[in-house]
């Protein structure tokens, strides 16, 4: 028995004496003790949490040199050094962590939408659920300030760019053709339907290094990166019918739609002001796979669309109108695969192809243009913590043009070939939660103009208050000439822009308000000394101008149940000396003031959705020959109003009913003047106006999936 007493009090005592205390406070960065920081020896139980001081003590039994590590919720967590069995006091600073959603983010010149969003100023129902859009992608951001609205043409204008100035990527690839068929004064519509997307960000400048030859702003669209229900859509409408299905496997899926339009129905109903001799029609498609690999999602999107239409174009010029029959084919195909590669690194790679031709029928005269255009990616990005990313990446576009020009006298023809490579690289700094960083710069070559341009990019964002922020944007941008100009001559440089933007963010509780100002300097844009471009124009980089102006955003969906609204208001000073233009004037697609109001009503008893679009902008600039100043004109103020109403019949049918311009304003686009004067010296004209004074739309929507919940409602 005494052994064995003997034996017991020997452990005990070489148990008691083998253990440490280790002992030390937590702080923040401002030396204010931190509660509840879970303190331990890293890879045994031994630890504890810090008292309403900081300070923690508890022993171990671990010996030598061992690692202490600190974790609270909110903070970074840290892990050092630490020999068991030394006399010291533990001092610990811990800093605010950033992968938070109060962290400061860069908002300066970009509009987010999406489910990943940290700073959602929409939400990826809204790009197409808004009353006007049809559908229509490219309609709905044209509600967002910073956008021009030039309804005869269609297209993305933004900040006193052109349409052109302004590029589509999928994915992080290029879209070398986004737009639909069109003729002069015939507006066009976005290619792509937004059945397959998910989010979106529409930056009006000030844009990532990552991004190039686009002197106003890049549109982003992120394809869906998983489907977990199979499903099947039906769309009956007044414009034509469509489908679309997905299935979903294992590790991947495969979503497709389908879709025929023919406005032959809505013409008939509604009073034209042109003459169709051929009603647009199209067929279109879209498909997107994915598989799921251990360490990365490969994404193949492709898209396909036909279109014809055949009308008679008035002119002020010609006593008959011109016959104007147009057929337009067009494909695009998107590779790209993003995923992990080791030791932190990302990866995210690709490539497209698109082709686009067009058969143009003027008459007598026939046009044949067909563009081919590649583009092939490869980014790496590296996150050192979560306060520092690298990344960098390369770029090579190709673009091969041609034109034929018949008729019975003359055949001519036109084009070029067009390679660009480019290198950028970038950081993303986050100093703390309220002061951020992104520092870039891009280096692209461009083959067929022999030049070389270095671009630097700096965005900076403060957060001086819990839901106030700030941030500023520069950069300088380059774009080679367009084709209209690159089919006849090389001999030219790109045009360049000077972004500076700054921006004030205020967000809280389903409410945005910000105000964005900004300059763009624009240098060595096109000049030409013809009435239009053509091959004995002789083409100089001599052209200048600046666009200056205010945008501001509000956006609220908590003040009234079941409203969310938004007001958009934008005031821009834009002028330039470019095309043939005689001095430096405001262009005729550039209203000084633009406002536009989107309203969402649920009225849960009528289980529908009623929204409402007003759109107002100040007139726009024309020539009038019949005054000594050029471009002295303004077209009379511009007014649509558009309602839409969404009745759910059951959880998976929607009978949807749209209306644009419900109100028949009598809108002025512009004017055309006559080549020559009258008898008694007087230039005539005709007013330029839209297609036809209203749009309607009716449309029966039917979702068929296992759950018998999901519907259509995120793509009216």
């Amino acid at each position: 028995m005494k052994t064995f007493s003997t034996l017991f009090f020997s452990l005990l005592s070489y148990v008691m004496f083998s253990q440490h205390t280790v002992t030390g406070i937590v702080l923040d960065t401002k030396k204010t003790p931190l509660t509840g920081a879970n303190v331990y020896v890293d890879g045994t139980y031994d630890g504890g949490l810090t008292d309403a001081q900081g300070r923690f003590t508890f022993t171990t039994s671990a010996t030598g040199l061992q690692k202490i590590v600190v974790s609270l919720l909110g903070y970074e967590s840290v892990d050092l050094p630490y020999t068991v069995g030394e006399e010291q006091l533990l001092q610990i600073t811990l800093k605010e962590s950033v992968n938070t959603l109060d962290t400061v983010v860069i908002t300066a010149g970009t509009f987010d939408a999406g489910e990943r969003s940290r700073v959602s100023v929409l939400k990826p129902l809204d790009i197409v659920t808004t009353a006007g859009s049809n559908g229509n992608i490219i309609a709905a951001l044209q509600t967002l300030p910073g956008t021009q609205n030039v309804a005869e043409d269609g297209r993305l204008f933004v900040r006193g760019g052109e349409a052109d100035e302004t590029q589509t990527y999928i994915d992080g690839i290029r879209v070398a053709q986004p737009y639909g068929a069109a003729a002069q004064n015939v507006p066009t519509r976005g290619r792509f339907s937004p059945f397959l997307f998910t989010g979106m960000s529409f930056s009006t400048g000030g844009y990532s290094a990552e991004y190039g030859e686009a002197l106003s702003s890049v549109l982003l669209l992120n394809s869906k990166e998983e489907e977990v229900t199979e499903r099947t859509d039906l769309s009956f409408m007044t414009v034509g019918l469509g489908v679309a299905n997905t299935q979903v496997w294992d590790k991947q899926s495969l979503t497709f739609n389908l879709a025929y339009l023919n406005l032959e129905p809505y013409q008939k109903l509604i009073p034209q002001n042109i003459t169709w001799n051929k009603p647009y029609q199209s067929l279109s498609g879209e498909a997107v796979y994915r598989y799921r690999f251990t360490s990365g999602l490969l994404k193949v999107y492709t898209a396909f669309d036909y279109a014809t239409f055949d009308l008679n174009q008035e002119s002020i010029n010609t006593p008959q109108p011109t016959r104007v029959a147009l057929a337009n084919t067009n494909g695009y195909t998107n590779i790209s695969f993003k995923g992990s590669v080791g030791n932190g690194w990302q990866l995210t790679t690709g490539a497209s192809f698109g082709h686009g031709k067009n058969q143009i029928d003027l008459e007598q005269d026939e046009v044949y243009n067909q563009e081919n255009a590649a583009h092939f990616k490869l980014k790496l990005r590296k996150s050192y913590s979560d306060r520092f990313k690298w990344t960098m990446g390369i770029d090579h576009f190709i673009t091969g043009f041609k034109e034929l020009f018949s008729n019975a006298t003359l055949r001519f023809s036109s084009g070029y070939d067009f390679p660009l490579s480019a290198a950028f690289t970038e950081v993303d700094w986050i100093f703390s939660k309220k002061v951020a960083a992104k520092i870039g710069a891009r280096f692209a070559h461009n083959g067929m103009l022999k030049e070389t341009q270095l671009m630097p990019r700096l965005s900076l964002a403060y957060k001086f208050a819990k839901n106030h922020q700030f941030s500023w944007a520069y950069g300088t941008f380059a774009q080679a000439p367009r084709a209209d100009y690159l089919k006849y001559t090389s001999a030219l440089q790109s045009e360049r822009a000077a972004h500076y933007i700054m921006n004030y963010l205020y967000t809280h509780d389903r409410q945005t308000f910000r105000v964005e100002v900004y300059e763009k300097a624009y240098q060595d844009l096109i000049q030409f000394n013809t009435p239009t471009p053509q091959f004995n124009s002789d083409f100089t980089n001599r052209g200048s101008g600046y666009a200056r102006g205010l945008d501001v955003f509000w956006r609220d969906g908590k003040s009234i149940k079941n409203l969310e609204y938004w007001v958009s208001y934008s005031f821009i000073d834009s002028q330039r000396n470019y095309r043939n233009f005689p001095t430096t004037v405001t262009p005729n697609f550039i209203a000084k003031h633009s406002i536009s109001l989107v309203g969402k009503y649920w009225i849960n008893d009528w289980k529908s959705q009623l929204s409402v679009t007003q759109v107002l902008s100040s007139g726009r600039p024309y020539n009038n020959p019949n005054e000594s100043l050029f471009m002295n004109g303004r077209t009379k103020p511009f007014s649509n109003l558009s309602l839409s109403w969404a009745y759910l019949i059951s959880s998976q049918k929607i009978l949807y009913f749209s209306v644009n311009n419900i109100l028949g304003t009598q809108n002025v686009l512009g004017y055309e003047y006559a080549n020559t004067p009258d008898a008694n010296g007087v230039f005539n004209r005709r007013i330029i106006e839209p297609t036809a004074d209203r749009f309607f739309f009716v449309g029966f929507f039917w979702t068929l999936s296992d759950n018998k919940k999901d519907n259509q409602l995120n793509n009216l």
